[in-house]
């Protein structure tokens, strides 16, 4: 493999934004759903693939949604034309024998639940990490956030409980005109050291 070229990596981090505010314009599906079969080939521990999604953009599903979210995100949520909810299955290791045939990994959640519920939630924030990076490839703006009320998420959108919501993801075309600069980030020396 080769180093991406300066456009791609202009797309997916020097000049990707995180996005509060949105185009009038509508997001395909079919942009959307590439996005996810690309998160899905990021590694995952065991390829366990935990994450699971609810895309939301119906004015019935917004208004569900809005009811759970902080006063602060709710003008984030209604205006963006898509909010993913990312969350996480549970259970995901029930699907071990067919993703990680190998070897008995099922085994390993079975009998330790916070194994379980750590594993989900960090592969699948990997997972969403992925999806944000498949979502920038295609072209679209995202705005990932937490500032909602995940007990009344998972209520609204997770009957059973088998599904648990990880964060909110507005997805579409961002307002750049309305972007401010850049927030600085830390420097190489004060997060990284060689060993």
């Amino acid at each position: 493999m080769s180093t991406i070229d300066q456009v791609a990596l202009a797309q997916l981090w020097t000049e990707a934004r995180t996005f509060s505010y949105w185009q009038a314009r509508a997001v395909p599906d079919r942009l959307i759903e590439k996005a996810l079969q690309l998160s899905f080939l990021g590694p995952t521990s065991g390829n366990c693939e935990p994450m699971r999604v609810v895309l939301v953009k119906t004015a019935a599903g917004k208004e569900r949604l809005l009811s759970c979210v902080s006063s602060g995100n709710s003008e984030k949520v209604r205006t963006a034309p898509v909010t993913a909810i990312v969350a996480y299955d549970t259970s995901f290791y029930e699907h071990l024998p067919r993703l990680f045939p190998h070897t008995d990994a099922r085994s390993w959640f079975t009998s330790n639940e916070a194994l379980a519920t750590e594993t989900a939630f960090r592969n699948s924030s990997l997972q969403g990490a992925y999806f944000i990076l498949g979502l920038r490839a295609q072209g679209l703006d995202c705005g990932p956030m937490s500032g909602f009320d995940n007990a009344k998420v998972d209520a609204a959108f997770f009957a059973g409980g088998q599904y648990r919501s990880n964060f909110l993801l507005n997805i579409g075309y961002g307002d750049r005109a309305r972007l401010h600069d850049r927030p600085p980030r830390l420097g190489l020396n004060e997060i990284a050291r060689w060993v």
